[in-house]
């Protein structure tokens, strides 16, 4: 499509130079324009037609999440360690709309497993729930002494869900 998007680019640019008297530079300015205006609009509505909404997955639920690396199931491509911002910039859709269409469970992170587990790993390591329960304590101290007791107390650190499966 890359080439018929290049020639449809040209054909438009050169129907409006016909009609309007443009320099050199207009010109150039004109062919990113409209050729960036073709590409999102090719996202947008030409992005369902190519990956065959109606036909189902690229690859199947258990090889798109794999240990170390995640698939994309509407295009294909693999190698990646999180989906979120593969799915905004090419397909232009939601984590939850993804979900949707392919029945993904909500439990089920959109991420490399060995990758969320390192972070998880590096962040106790770092301490960083302590210091969160630590400046939110410090914060519920200061509104405290500047607005009185009315405030909303300091919210307790949130243990994730794996976390509380493990210890229980």
């Amino acid at each position: 499509m890359a080439s018929s998007l290049l020639e449809l680019t040209a054909t438009i640019v050169s129907s409006h130079a016909s009609v309007t008297e443009m320099s050199g530079e207009d010109l150039l300015l004109e062919l990113q324009k409209v050729h960036g205006a073709l590409q999102k609009l090719e996202v947008e509505t030409g992005e369902g037609v190519e990956r065959g909404e109606g036909k189902g997955p690229a690859v199947t639920l258990k090889k798109a999440f794999q240990p170390d690396q995640i698939s994309c199931m509407l295009c294909g491509k693999s190698g990646m360690k999180t989906l979120a911002r593969h799915l905004a910039q090419v397909h232009g859709i939601k984590p939850g709309e993804y979900r949707k269409q392919f029945g993904i469970p909500s439990n089920q992170a959109l991420t490399a497993k060995n990758f969320s587990e390192a972070r998880r790993r590096m962040a106790q390591e770092k301490g960083l729930a302590d210091n969160l329960a630590k400046a939110r304590a410090v914060r519920a101290a200061k509104l405290a002494a500047k607005g009185g007791a009315e405030k909303k107390p300091a919210k307790a650190p949130r243990v994730p869900k794996q976390k509380q499966q493990m210890s229980a």
